[in-house]
C-alpha cells in the first residue's frame, strides 16, 4: 500500500513527509493504522545522525498508538480493530537476555533493530523507486500505517484516548521504569531529576507515585519547571539561575539526594547527577547521549559507595508494564495530558523536532488520524 510518512533521507537535513510503499505484514507481524505519535528527543538524535551511521534513509517515529488493521500468520494476542501502543523492543523471549528476565536487552532486537530492520532482518518500507527504507527504532510510526513485529503491538484498554496512549510506549515506560526497576525508590527517599522534558516529567511522576520526598526538579526552562511542579516536584532549581544547581540541591537536602536521574544525555549533566548524590547514593543515566560521547566522574569517590548506573527502556518488561501504566492513567493516578505541550498533524514533524532542539516544550503529539485520536481539539487538526 502507498502511505504518507516522515522520511529521513540524510541526517542534518529536514525530515520530509512524502509517499512511500508499505508491504503487508509477514508471519509474526502486525499492520497498524497509526492514530497518534509522540515526538521524543531520541527522534532528534536519530534525525541529526547522532546515533551513528546506518540509520538512513528511513521513516522516523517510535512512540505512538494506533488500531490494528491486519495481523500476520501466528499472531493471536491482537486482532483487527484492537487499540495498541507501540513497543520498540519487541523481545524475542528466547535469547539469553530474555531468558534472564531482561527483555529490554533482547539480542535479536539489538542485532536487526540497530540497522532499522524488523525481527527477520528485512524492511517492509521502500521509496516509490524501490529504495529500501529503514524502520526508525523498529517502529516507524511517523506514518499513516506501519508494520511492526507482533511484540511491538501491545493491547490497550479501549477507554484510554489514543492521543494519551501514544506516550506510554517510550516516555512513560522509560521514566517510570527508571524509578521502579532501577532505583526502586522507597517512600521518603530523596530524588533529583535533571532535565524536565517529556521523559524527565515521567521520572518525576514515578518518584511521586513511589512516595519520594523531596523531589527536586532541575532545568533551565521556566515552563518545564512549572510542569515539574504539576507532576509532583516538591522543589525546583533553575539551572540558569544565580545559585549553582549542586549548591541548591545540597541546600535543600543537607547532604545530597539518594537518587539523581539524568534525563538529558550530556557529559556535564551526567557529572552533575554524580555530584548531587550523597555517599551511598546512585546516579542513574536515563538520557540518550550521542554516539561517541564519553562521561567521567572522580574515581576516588567510589570509596563513598556512590554508584553510576545506566538504564534502557525502563530496564523492565515494557510489554507487560505498558498495560499496567494504561490502567494507572485510567484510574487517575498518572496524568498523561499535562506533559503534552504541543499538538499537530503529521506534517508538523520537522517543527516538533526543531522545538526539541531549542529546548522548547515537553512533548508534541502528532494526530495522524485526528478522527480516532480522541483529542478535544482533534476536529481542528489533520495530517
Amino acid at each position: 500500500m502507498r502511505i504518507r510518512a516522515a522520511v529521513l533521507r540524510h541526517p542534518g537535513r529536514p525530515v520530509t513527509v512524502e509517499e512511500v510503499e508499505l508491504d503487508p505484514p509477514k508471519a509474526g507481524e502486525v499492520l497498524v493504522r497509526v492514530v497518534a505519535a509522540g515526538v521524543c528527543h531520541s527522534d532528534v538524535r536519530y534525525a541529526d545522525g547522532e546515533l551513528g551511521p546506518g540509520h538512513w534513509p528511513g521513516v522516523l517515529g517510535h512512540e505512538g498508538a494506533g488500531v490494528v488493521e491486519e495481523v500476520g500468520e501466528g499472531v493471536t494476542h491482537v486482532a483487527p480493530g484492537d487499540p495498541v501502543a507501540f513497543c520498540f523492543v519487541p523481545a524475542c523471549r528466547s535469547c539469553r537476555y530474555c531468558l534472564a528476565g531482561k527483555p529490554n536487552l533482547c539480542s535479536v532486537v539489538a542485532e536487526h533493530g540497530a540497522q532499522g530492520m524488523l525481527m527477520d532482518g528485512t524492511s517492509r518500507l521502500r521509496l516509490p523507486d524501490g529504495t529500501t527504507l529503514r524502520h526508525g527504532l523498529r517502529t516507524a510510526c511517523f506514518a499513516e500505517y506501519t508494520v511492526v513485529a507482533a511484540g511491538g503491538a501491545v493491547p490497550l484498554p479501549r477507554e484510554l484516548p489514543l492521543w494519551q496512549a501514544a506516550l506510554l510506549g517510550c516516555g512513560v515506560v522509560t521514566g517510570l521504569g527508571a524509578v521502579r526497576n532501577v532505583a526502586r525508590v522507597q517512600p521518603g527517599e530523596s530524588v533529583a531529576v535533571l532535565g524536565c522534558g517529556g521523559v524527565g516529567l515521567q521520572v518525576i511522576a514515578g518518584a511521586r507515585l513511589a512516595g519520594a520526598d523531596p523531589i527536586i526538579a532541575v532545568d533551565r526552562v521556566p515552563e518545564k519547571l512549572s510542569l515539574a511542579r504539576e507532576h509532583g516536584a516538591t522543589h525546583v532549581v533553575d539551572a540558569a539561575g544565580e545559585e549553582a544547581p549542586m549548591d541548591a540541591v545540597q541546600r535543600i537536602t543537607g547532604g545530597g539526594v539518594d537518587f539523581a536521574f539524568e534525563v538529558i544525555g550530556r557529559p556535564e549533566t551526567i557529572r552533575l547527577a554524580w555530584d548531587v548524590i550523597r555517599p551511598g547514593g546512585s546516579a542513574i543515566v536515563v538520557g540518550l547521549a550521542p554516539d561517541g560521547v564519553e562521561a567521567s566522574v572522580p574515581a576516588i569517590e567510589f570509596l563513598s559507595d556512590k554508584s553510576l548506573r545506566g538504564t534502557y527502556y525502563g530496564s523492565g518488561d515494557p510489554a507487560t508494564e505498558i498495560p499496567e501504566l494504561a490502567g494507572l492513567a485510567l484510574a487517575g493516578e498518572l496524568d498523561l495530558t499535562r506533559v503534552v505541550t504541543h499538538v499537530d498533524g503529521l506534517d508538523g514533524v520537522e517543527a516538533a523536532l526543531d522545538r526539541l532542539r531549542r529546548g522548547e516544550g515537553a512533548r508534541t503529539v502528532l494526530l495522524v488520524d485526528a478522527d480516532l485520536a480522541g483529542h478535544p481539539g482533534a476536529a481542528h487538526r489533520g495530517s
